[in-house]
């Protein structure tokens, strides 16, 4: 009995709730996120339209079990109609932005003016917004020293794998992605290597193994060039472009397996510059203990850091996140007569 009910929350219930607060309470507009992680990110989100008519509360589909992600998002508790003015869910656009409405999933996320996407493929590409990696590294190291340019190298990596991009992005849009996987491409895009003194040897890599790979979808699909032509055009037109192209792919990918072992690397180097500022530096063995002890309880874990920052505000696509959420409150405000409760 408990449990259906609870699977019959939906926004009706809460603009229910909503109508029965004082006229002077503040709305109150639920968000349902896919996991632990999604509920600090949309929070960055969301507390920018809150105000003293409405707040937002941030929290996973079911309290009653431990079940998350997308499916849960949108299949547990967006059957039939539930989404409207107080409930709306957050999910990670994943493909389905880029495949535009061609699978059901795509074109449910799409469609519905109640549900909110990253544009880029996950919460984690933002937290890996090239231009904030170096204030990650400040964070972490106390050193702000800039021994590595993040902005050149992600954007020489994304002018590499572009091409390879847009094969992924046709191949699941036509059917055919078993052929070329999302873990084959990852595989084919890992910087496995990479030393932060030669980072043009990684890039060199890269490229092979991405000429490789397309030269072998090329002989798999003969007649595939206008597709592929059309699709590239496509997507440039959605946002993605050569120079950017790491904010789309597998997020947990790009942050595992090839910002954070970057990052690490770097701020391994800029720990081991700062060390060695206070071992020459130190007069005596006392301060120089003092000093270091200091220095070294105030370091950070590269990680925890990284899934902290929240300078991907700038970015372009999290600026169009921000303008569907505007889109949304003010539709809500004319469906109420131009007033917020």
């Amino acid at each position: 009995m408990a449990r259906s009910l609870r699977d019959n929350i939906n926004s009706r219930y809460f603009e229910a709730a909503n109508a029965l607060k004082s006229t002077r309470s503040r709305r109150r507009i639920v968000a349902y996120v896919e996991s632990y992680d999604d509920i600090y990110f949309w929070r960055t989100v969301l507390s920018e339209f809150e105000d003293s008519h409405r707040y937002f509360e941030v929290m996973l589909p079911s309290k009653g079990n431990l079940t998350r992600g997308k499916k849960s998002v949108l299949m547990n508790f967006l059957k039939g109609e539930p989404l409207g003015r107080d409930m709306i869910a957050c999910v990670d656009a994943d493909y389905d932005y880029l495949l535009q409405g061609q699978t059901p999933t795509s074109k449910r996320i799409l469609d519905s003016p109640y549900i909110f996407h990253t544009y880029v493929y996950a919460i984690e590409n933002y937290q890996c917004y090239a231009p904030s990696l170096h204030n990650v590294c400040v964070a972490v190291t106390l050193n702000d020293h800039r021994i590595f340019d993040f902005r050149d190298y992600f954007q020489q990596y994304s002018e590499i794998i572009f091409p390879l991009f847009v094969w992924s992005i046709m191949l699941y849009r036509n059917g055919n992605y078993p052929r070329f996987t999302i873990t084959d491409f990852n595989r084919t895009t890992d910087p496995g290597g990479f030393n932060v003194q030669f980072p043009a040897n990684s890039l060199q890599n890269i490229r092979r193994k991405v000429g490789v790979r397309i030269r072998e979808l090329q002989r798999m699909f003969p007649n595939a060039k206008e597709e592929y032509l059309a699709v590239k055009d496509e997507i440039r037109q959605l946002g993605v472009t050569p120079q950017t192209t790491y904010l789309y792919i597998q997020g947990h990918h790009l942050f595992d397996t090839v910002v954070a072992p970057i990052l690490s690397k770097v701020c391994n180097m800029l720990r081991q510059e700062r060390q060695n500022e206070i071992y020459n530096s130190a007069a005596h063995k006392t301060q120089k203990r003092n000093e270091m002890s200091c220095y070294e309880n105030s370091l950070q874990d590269v990680k925890v850091m990284l899934k902290k920052n929240t300078a991907y505000s700038l970015s372009e696509p999290f600026r169009r996140l921000q303008a569907d959420v505007g889109r949304y409150l003010d539709k809500c405000k004319e469906e109420t007569g131009g007033k917020d409760t």
